[in-house]
């Protein structure tokens, strides 16, 4: 394999992909982001996805100039694809992405795209601007394929290199090529997929099954909570059944499962479906937040706390734990809920950037030394940081002796928990 590869976007998905090419292959690396692209090369990753040590390691010209691309026949993009405020696909980035690349296409270039899209988007809509701003004509001047990304921030243990993974080409010529490309640096191997539409839809539907799946989790633990049942208890007891799948319930964001759903739905509907059982576990997901803080209101007003004017502290923001990423993190609709009860927020996460969370959401995010004694907390986001402490911890965060714990992703244990707290867990 002897191609010269260059991966368009270095965030949570791209950097890694580069990462793994960059220890077998000397590779370029372009972001638009001046501070992001400085920061790598010092060896530093913000997002905590890539070592120091795996940095030095891989053999990347980390750059912001486009045209660096002209000397690159095999170009991967990996950029988001989000939703806008219509929750409708914001093509944006893959369009600019696109552009980019487009300009600086040279003859027999092979473009792998790796952002999720509906089926059919790539074809659809990236081709095009590559024709166009290139000159070229696909399929005989230069060829796409689709290869999904299966990043899991944080997860130490399903990482690029050990992942199978789904390659999808122009023609089958070109399939061999990207599946002998990739296999180069991925151990767990490749998947050949028929054509770019099934890869495309094949990568929409893993997020979309877990999406559902969890909405199921949620829908239950509103149910349960009203039958006076712990959900954590009646899912630990299902799930001695041999085939019962490990989900649990809480609050759905990121980048993927809460956001790629919509993708399919809005194509689905384009083509004359209207999938309900989808957008049905979207709107149950998508409420999740506001439940949340109602029932914190609720207990609030059963232990006879005043809910005008008292202190709620949110322990995290991120939309997942153990790492900084927050996109389409849902906590933050917790916070505004409570807000619109008159309550007075404070918000602390040991792993989110300060700047990102006031650009993001408006939120000032307080250090945990600098906390305010409050009525109640929310465990939003289990971080292991918070996850070592231990219940007198939690105490010395209460204006009084006792207080209001919200345990979103009922991490903490019930069996311990001292008498002055009220615990609800999800």
């Amino acid at each position: 394999m002897d191609r010269k590869i260059g991966v368009v976007g270095l965030g949570y998905v791209g950097l890694p992909v580069a990462v793994a090419f960059g220890q077998e292959h000397s590779i370029v690396g372009f972001d638009i982001n001046e501070q992001r692209v400085n920061t790598l090369k010092n060896y530093i990753d913000i997002t905590n996805e890539v070592s120091e040590d795996e940095l030095k390691a891989a053999d990347i010209t980390f750059t912001t100039d486009a045209s660096a691309l002209s000397n690159c026949d095999f170009i991967i993009v990996a950029v988001p694809t989000p939703i806008n405020i219509n929750k409708l696909p914001d093509f944006t980035p893959l369009e600019k992405a696109s552009e980019s690349v487009g300009k600086h296409l040279t003859k027999g270039t092979i473009v792998v795209y790796e952002s999720t899209v509906y089926p059919g988007a790539t074809e659809e809509v990236c081709l095009p601007i590559l024709e166009k701003e290139s000159g070229l004509k696909s399929g005989e001047d230069f060829f796409i394929g689709y290869s999904p990304e299966r990043i899991n921030p944080g997860d130490k243990k399903h990482t690029f290199k050990s992942i199978t993974k789904v390659v999808s080409g122009q023609t089958p010529e070109i399939l061999e090529i990207v599946a002998a490309v990739y296999e180069s640096v991925v151990t767990a191997g490749v998947y050949r997929a028929s054509s770019i539409k099934v890869a495309e839809a094949a990568k929409i539907i893993e997020n979309t099954q877990r999406d559902l799946n969890i909405a199921l989790m949620n829908e239950l633990a509103i149910m349960f909570d009203r039958m006076n049942i712990d959900t954590s208890e009646v899912l630990e007891a299902a799930g001695t059944k041999w085939n019962f799948l490990p989900f649990s319930p809480g609050l759905v964001g990121g980048h993927c499962i809460g956001v790629d759903p919509y993708y399919l739905t809005h194509k689905s509907e384009s083509v004359g479906y209207r999938p309900e059982l989808i957008l049905a576990g979207r709107r149950i997901n998508d409420g999740m937040g506001q439940y949340i803080a109602t029932v914190l209101v609720k207990e609030m007003i059963k232990e006879r706390v005043a809910v005008v004017g008292s202190t709620v502290t949110i322990l995290g923001l991120t939309f997942k734990e153990n790492v900084p990423d927050l996109r389409n993190s849902k906590v933050i609709d917790v916070i505004r809920e409570l807000v619109d009860y008159g309550i007075d927020v404070q918000v602390t996460d040991p792993y989110a950037d300060p700047e990102e969370a006031k650009h993001e959401y408006d939120v000032n995010l307080v250090h945990i030394e600098e906390l305010k004694p409050s009525d109640a907390l929310v465990l939003a986001v289990p971080h292991k940081f918070y996850l070592d402490k231990g219940w007198d911890y939690y105490a010395n965060l209460f204006k009084k002796e006792n207080g209001i714990i919200v345990d979103v992703k009922s991490q903490l244990n019930k069996d311990n928990c001292p008498s002055n707290i009220k615990l609800w867990r999800l």
